[in-house]
């Protein structure tokens, strides 16, 4: 089985996530000049915007580069198309179905990785004619489904014969080792590259990250439909008790408008919404975007020398 490096022509088999607010032009490049595959997510953008962010991108790295599209996106239409137009490579998309795109992208030549939380969405995309899947577990940040990266992703590796990608819960060489024995061929990280140098999100919601614990966060939303992990602090003590009062999807939503950029770039720790995985409690310094990826590979290559 090829290694996913060997498949997108990078230097580590790991995908940056494309985390909304944060995965801009910049970092993505910042991720592909240090070995991964950069990802620009497209969450809180318009497809102009969006536009933008590929082109500085372009500017800032010769190194392969991607797209994702989340599929909530109410512009998501316009940059199906428009990713197409900007010459984008290789794509990844989350938060619902992306079958009625996927004619265009394979006759443009685009890769395409979507993200799925179940064998069933796997098996559909894998008929459609994904390149491969990204399959993230519940132990990940921001939106996520229900069932584990343990569990998850070995049940897809076996029902799909494309590539598949672990993500959720990976933030070390031993978890890397860890998804290639479960069948997959790399990991897309996101938490772990929250405390790099080069990440734009607020000296806050950094220090909050590295302060977190095992247990330091909860999922908001599971009871209307809308699942998110973030860290433990008022807005989502204050959350989690309007949704046991019985309050609407819509009036959840009104309630959390805005929570994400004020995380991201005001720094609130107390109302903003910091997206982040249960591997928060592995993390303990700011460090080089390179640092990171490199000790997540030779950490792997080390766990698996010592289990021969």
């Amino acid at each position: 089985m090829k290694k996913l490096n060997e498949l997108l022509g990078v230097e580590f088999p790991i995908i940056q996530g494309g985390m909304a607010n944060i995965a801009t032009g910049a970092f993505a490049a910042a991720c592909s000049n240090a070995g991964a595959m950069g990802l620009i997510g497209c969450g809180g953008m318009n497809a102009e915007q969006l536009r933008q962010e590929i082109r500085k991108c372009r500017t800032l790295t010769d190194k392969p580069f991607g797209v994702n599209l989340m599929l909530m996106n109410p512009h998501v239409d316009e940059m199906a198309e428009m990713v197409v137009e900007e010459g984008v490579r290789f794509l990844t998309t989350g938060a619902g179905n992306p079958a009625k795109y996927m004619p265009r992208w394979k006759e443009a030549g685009i890769v395409f990785y979507p993200v799925v939380a179940s064998v069933a969405q796997a098996k559909l995309l894998a008929r459609a004619g994904a390149d491969g899947l990204i399959a993230e577990g519940g132990e990940s940040g921001g939106h996520v489904g229900e069932t584990t990266t343990m569990a998850l992703v070995p049940q897809v590796a076996d029902a799909v014969d494309i590539p598949v990608v672990a993500a959720g819960g990976i933030a070390s060489g031993r978890q890397l080792a860890a998804a290639y024995a479960l069948g997959a061929c790399g990991a897309q990280v996101g938490t772990c590259l929250l405390v790099s140098e080069e990440c734009p999100i607020h000296e806050n919601y950094k220090k909050a990250v590295l302060k977190a614990r095992d247990r330091d966060t909860t999922v908001t939303g599971r009871s209307v439909g809308a699942p998110v992990r973030i860290l433990k602090n008022r807005m989502a003590r204050e959350y989690v008790q309007r949704e046991y009062a019985g309050a609407t999807l819509e009036e959840l939503e009104h309630f959390t408008l805005g929570s994400l950029r004020r995380a991201v770039f005001d720094g609130d720790t107390e109302t903003g919404s910091l997206m982040c995985g249960q591997v928060a409690g592995m993390l303990h310094e700011i460090r080089p975007l390179r640092a990171i990826l490199q000790e997540l590979a030779d950490g792997c290559a080390a766990c698996v020398a010592g289990l021969r």
